[in-house]
């Protein structure tokens, strides 16, 4: 079966990686380089809008089952990717990286932990509107460590995101949906950990760090559910589910996003990557059935046109990618 695994991921690592060498080799012009670049990153958007229809159709697992699986389908996937694109291992890669890039990877570990508790306890809706806070927490951390400047406008957009937050939290009573919503935003700060720690690295390289993130979810998820006495082994559903969350909803969301982001401005990525904000809810409306509440809506819409202002406002520096969930 790992045999017949291995063999469809490297099928996926190579198509994937041919797609983006035939049509980067066949644009005439930056137009096309552009159009291509949006059709990439929107179509990453789209595979990371998944996370919350693939948690809700697990029917069983807890958070550190899933983390587990996805964790192994995502460290394999990667690894064949990263070998085919670079020729080299990614071990190799990490070690010129150092420090960094384990900060990054246990940053992005307990972001991707965040998240699917987030999902489990919270609406969809509200887990992916929070975890859309990323870019402003990336911003005030690499201000606070890396001494990064904050432009005017990026403060008044943050300052009108947490008025969204706060709208969007008032209502949760709830304990349990109280600390999802908590989880969402710890999720969104370990994003944000996880891209400034690339900067404090001074690599604009993501997957290496990704497929450690990986490795370490293996290792400590192992660990919890021994401690936990958790099974190893899920029911079918779940650990497919699971499993190819790991493969195409990380992994090859990660890819398109890398060869897609090479040729937009700043602005551009960051009204795309919205695309995951809003069809996220979208996809758990028309499978599922599932609805947010108006406090959620009335926020959410105060913090989307918090983060379309700042794009707007001409924010002209790439900024590290912010990995979904």
């Amino acid at each position: 079966m790992m045999q017949n695994v291995r063999a469809d991921t490297t099928r996926l690592a190579l198509g994937l990686e041919f797609i983006a060498i035939t049509t980067t080799d066949n644009i005439p012009s930056s137009l096309g380089a552009h159009q291509h670049g949006v059709l990439f990153v929107f179509a990453a958007g789209v595979l990371w809008s998944t996370v919350g229809l693939g948690i809700r159709l697990i029917e069983e697992a807890g958070v550190w089952q899933i983390l587990l699986y996805r964790s192994m389908a995502m460290s394999l996937f990667l690894y064949v990717v990263i070998c085919f694109r670079s020729g080299e291992n990614p071990f190799v890669q990490l070690r010129r990286t150092g420090l960094p890039a384990v900060v990054a990877a246990l940053s992005l570990l307990a972001a991707y932990s965040g998240a699917i508790y987030a999902i489990q306890n919270t609406s969809v809706a509200n887990a992916m509107l929070l975890f859309a806070t990323a870019p402003f927490l990336t911003a005030v951390l690499a201000w606070i460590v890396l001494r990064e400047p904050v432009r005017r406008a990026t403060w008044i957009a943050i300052v009108i995101a947490l008025v969204g937050i706060a709208i969007m939290v008032v209502d949760k009573s709830g304990n349990v949906v109280l600390k999802g919503s908590l989880a969402a935003l710890g999720s969104a700060f370990g994003f944000a950990v996880f891209t400034v720690a690339l900067r404090w690295g001074r690599t604009s390289e993501m997957l290496p760090s990704v497929f450690l993130s990986g490795l370490f979810g293996v290792i400590i998820t192992l660990a919890i559910c021994q401690l936990q006495g958790l099974s190893l082994i899920t029911s079918l559903n779940d650990g497919s589910v699971a499993f190819a969350m790991g493969i195409f909803q990380v992994g090859a969301g990660l890819i398109l996003y890398t060869i897609g982001s090479r040729s937009l401005p700043a602005a551009e990525l960051t009204l795309l990557s919205l695309a995951e904000v809003l069809l996220g809810p979208l996809w758990v409306w028309l499978f599922l059935g599932e609805t947010a509440t108006t406090n959620t809506l009335i926020g959410g819409a105060v913090l989307l046109a918090a983060i379309v202002g700042n794009a707007m406002s001409g924010q002209r520096r790439k900024p590290p990618p912010i990995t979904g969930p």
